[in-house]
């Protein structure tokens, strides 16, 4: 395979199903490993829980997903989420620019009503 043809292979994995088709890229995130799970989200600007349900190229999306927007002791709330000073529910799922996300670790619960 020349330069050219593995530049342009890689270019392919990259924007396959970007005109709407079935994504079959191969590209891996590392983020693929917590879908299914419940999480924890810590982006440049907000925080978030939820289930993720969808992990791609470029995003991962939360069903019953929450903006967080008072962890209360940080410690405290991974061990219990209840303990939330401030919790803002979505109603529909979000999806979070893979881009943006400083950390994320799994979490045993997600808090679900406004507080």
């Amino acid at each position: 395979m020349t330069k050219e043809e593995l530049i342009l292979s890689f270019i392919e994995k990259l924007v396959d199903g970007v005109d709407g088709s079935e994504k079959t890229s191969s590209v891996k995130t590392g983020f693929e490993k917590y879908a299914g799970e419940k999480v924890f989200i810590r982006t440049v600007t907000h925080h978030y829980t939820g289930h993720v349900t969808n992990v791609d190229s470029m995003s991962l999306t939360l069903d019953k997903a929450a903006w967080i927007a008072d962890d209360g002791r940080f410690n405290e709330f991974l061990k219990d989420t209840s303990k939330a000073e401030e919790v803002e529910p979505f109603y529909h799922p979000v999806t979070v620019g893979l881009g943006g996300i400083l950390d994320i670790t799994t979490v045993d619960s997600l808090p679900e009503e406004v507080k």
